[in-house]
């Protein structure tokens, strides 16, 4: 396409010599530069032909790949989609980028965690294992090829595999898999495999008739019992509205604001590849072809984001505004954290999206504009220390 776009740009300003002809000096004609109005009325026409036929090409593809993919969206509508979560027999060949490994670890869960490092989905997964000192491995995947995950019909991150009596488990969608865990950690007697058929997949249409699986009840923990008698149904329901506003809310003022410009956008890779450890897992070219190629496509995509999710001209000022919201309702009740003395899984949520940004201009604003920095410390100092795993591992 850019080829392209550039052939019609040349044959534009050679157009425009054309008009201007009879102002050139005739006996000037062998100068350094040759219009298409200078070549033969035969080339002039092979030009023109090749530029028609590209864009014919371009947009017969483009029309060819829009036709098939509403052909899959009635074909999955009509009750065919694969199963994400099917039980795999083998596990993929891959290895690990690392081991994150706990000592206070007694869950038995065997975890590989595939991820984009900086993905602010991964940073909550990451943060809940984290917090709770659960070991996992992790394999850092390639945000442009996606190679890592060729094995899988579902083709976001993050993707948790769990090894389970029959093979490996995939467990997909950030706010599903913290609710699986979460809820056999209430309850290690319940089988993984079993506790995923709480969680369906289901086949949609949007608000905007777009396409999509959404999966029911991600945000609900199931009990083999009641709860708890020292967790009260209006803590459970709260603590599921502020998860969901992380996801539905905040979560769409980050890319509005960390690619708010080209220069912020490339700051912002450069980030991610430094603390991805881009340089340790991917060759130079893929290094590169992520960088360039990431920076531009977000810089892009962002400004559609901004207007699609109805942000404010000052784009920081929507990102403050909603994180002041969020620490209006950590304080209502005098305590350190919205849980209470400890964290639940919606500080958990928004200190995992709010890390994904931690190293870029636009957090650095959020810490100088609002008063974020407390409550945001304290959750580190929590979530380093893996301090939850004395409330499952004890």
């Amino acid at each position: 396409m850019a080829v392209t776009l550039c052939k019609l740009s040349r044959f534009s300003r050679s157009y425009k010599y054309l008009k201007n002809y009879d102002n050139f000096n005739i006996n000037n004609r062998s100068s350094s530069f040759c219009t298409v109005a200078q070549q033969p009325k035969s080339r002039n026409l092979l030009k023109i032909g090749i530029i028609g036929a590209t864009i014919g090409v371009i947009g017969g593809t483009g029309y060819s790949f829009y036709k098939i993919s509403e052909d899959r969206k009635n074909l999955a509508l009509d009750g065919t989609p694969v199963n994400p979560t099917q039980i795999l027999k083998h596990k993929p060949s891959i290895t690990p980028s690392r081991k994150v490994t706990f000592p206070v670890n007694t869950t038995g869960l065997k975890l590989t965690l595939y991820q984009y490092q900086t993905c602010p989905f991964c940073c909550k997964v990451r943060a809940f294992l984290d917090y709770y000192g659960i070991s996992y491995d992790v394999v850092e995947v390639d945000p442009v090829l996606r190679k890592e995950i060729s094995w899988s019909s579902y083709k976001k991150v993050p993707i948790l595999l769990v090894q389970v009596k029959d093979g490996y488990q995939p467990l997909n969608d950030s706010s599903m898999i913290i609710s699986l865990l979460s809820s056999y950690m209430q309850d290690k007697s319940q089988n993984i495999s079993e506790l995923v058929e709480y969680y369906p997949n289901i086949a949609m249409h949007d608000n905007e008739g777009k396409f999509k699986y959404e999966i029911m009840n991600k945000y609900f923990l199931m009990y083999n019992k009641m709860p708890p008698e020292d967790i009260s149904m209006n803590a459970i329901t709260e603590e599921r509205k502020w998860r969901q506003w992380t996801d539905d809310v905040l979560i769409h003022t980050l890319s509005p604001n960390v690619y708010r410009t080209l220069n912020e956008a490339y700051e912002t890779f450069e980030w991610f590849s430094e603390v991805g450890h881009w340089k340790e897992y991917f060759p130079s070219w893929e290094q590169m072809l992520i960088v360039n190629v990431g920076a531009c496509a977000m810089w892009l995509i962002a400004k559609r984001l901004k207007k699609r999710h109805r942000l404010k001209e000052d784009v920081r000022q929507s990102l403050y505004d909603e994180v002041n919201k969020w620490l209006k309702e950590v304080h209502v009740n005098g305590t350190p954290f919205r849980g209470g003395h400890n964290p639940d899984l919606s500080d958990l949520a928004v200190y995992g999206v709010l890390k994904s940004i931690e190293g870029c201009s636009a957090f650095k604003d959020l810490l100088k504009n609002t008063k974020l920095s407390k409550w945001y410390n304290a959750m580190k100092e929590r979530v380093d220390s893996y301090a939850g795993s004395t409330l499952v591992n004890g």
